[in-house]
């Protein structure tokens, strides 16, 4: 970084400091628990059994120690090579019409708190308003360390029960919306996307109630012939940026799919038995006749609702990735 011209690569340059910073968030964690282990040496050899300020001294020190050991094993759980990267978060509504739009619209605020109580910066790729209420739909960038690490735990159907604020009966309703992460990929030589292999359509972007509606077709959609998978994008100012970040998605998801397509012919080689269990349910949030937010695949459980839906999440995504990494 400090050689000549160093910075008048901007891109590469760029790079090479989200690099260095990504190594850093590495190191310095095992840094500091060396150094906390130097000064605990250090306190044994003047400590005093009788005193009680030492005691309390050293208990502080290695309680400080024990936390950072254990930011340290949990850091292990994120050692997939796409772990660190940026996620892309889809929500979309289930079936039931305005009350899923609702939910969706809700489970989009609570993962917004998440991003915003981690550092984390959020960007609107895509967005849909629902008929009535909340949403049908809406794609957006985290960026942050270890993002995609984290939230690919959200990843599944999510269900709500609650007495309805759209039934005037106050009848109690289920309703379900589904999650999708998946990680942000500049460069993946796997995936080769041709012209060819594409159909792009543009549009006229909309905003809620109708209003900001573009005057021009600055919206994009992106088809990719062979899969069926479509990206949209009506949030960038211009077609052309519009058309960069649909393609970026796109190209995530197909080498998501890659990834999947290899995971399971590694199983069916190998005669993996455990189930991948993709869109399945994997957690209910329950606001009546009681108060309770459970996670099917971990059994973890909360009675703090409101709490959950203003971004307390890391008990559930904790527990899913213990359990992923002990039944790998």
């Amino acid at each position: 970084m400090a050689s000549p011209g160093f910075w008048d690569r901007g891109k590469v340059a760029q790079e090479t400091v989200e690099k260095l910073k990504s190594l850093k968030r590495l190191v310095e964690p095992f840094e500091k628990c060396e150094k906390e282990a130097q000064e605990i040496s250090e306190l044994l050899t003047l400590f005093d059994e009788s005193d009680e300020n030492s005691f309390r001294e050293l208990k502080e020190h290695l309680d400080r120690l024990e936390q950072e050991v254990a930011g340290l094993e949990f850091q292990r759980l994120l050692s997939s090579p796409l772990d660190s990267h940026n996620a892309i978060v889809s929500i979309n509504a289930g079936a039931g019409g305005t009350e899923s739009c609702d939910w969706a619209e809700m489970l989009l605020r609570m993962y917004l708190r998440w991003a915003d109580r981690h550092g984390c910066v959020t960007k609107t790729i895509d967005f849909q308003q629902g008929e009535e209420a909340g949403i049908k739909n809406a794609t957006f960038l985290v960026e942050g360390s270890y993002a995609y690490g984290y939230l690919k735990a959200e990843s599944g159907v999510h269900r709500l029960v609650r007495i309805s604020p759209f039934d005037s009966n106050k009848r109690r309703h289920t309703s379900f919306a589904s999650v999708d992460v998946i990680a942000e990929v500049e460069d993946a030589p796997e995936v080769q996307i041709k012209e060819a292999d594409i159909r792009i359509d543009t549009y006229r972007a909309g905003g809620k109630g109708g209003q900001h509606v573009n005057k021009t077709s600055s919206a994009v959609r992106i088809t990719h012939l062979a899969s069926g998978l479509v990206t949209q994008c009506q949030n960038e100012r211009s077609q052309h940026q519009n058309k960069e970040v649909a393609m970026k998605v796109l190209r995530a998801r197909l080498f998501e799919r890659l990834l999947k397509e290899r995971a399971a012919e590694f199983k069916a080689q190998y005669g993996e038995k455990k189930e991948i269990a993709w869109g399945s349910q994997i957690r209910s949030y329950v606001f009546h006749p009681y108060t309770m937010v459970k996670d099917h695949r971990t059994g973890v459980e909360t009675s703090n609702g409101q709490a959950v839906m203003d971004g307390e999440l890391d008990d559930f995504i904790q527990a899913y990735l213990k359990k992923t990494v002990k039944t790998q």
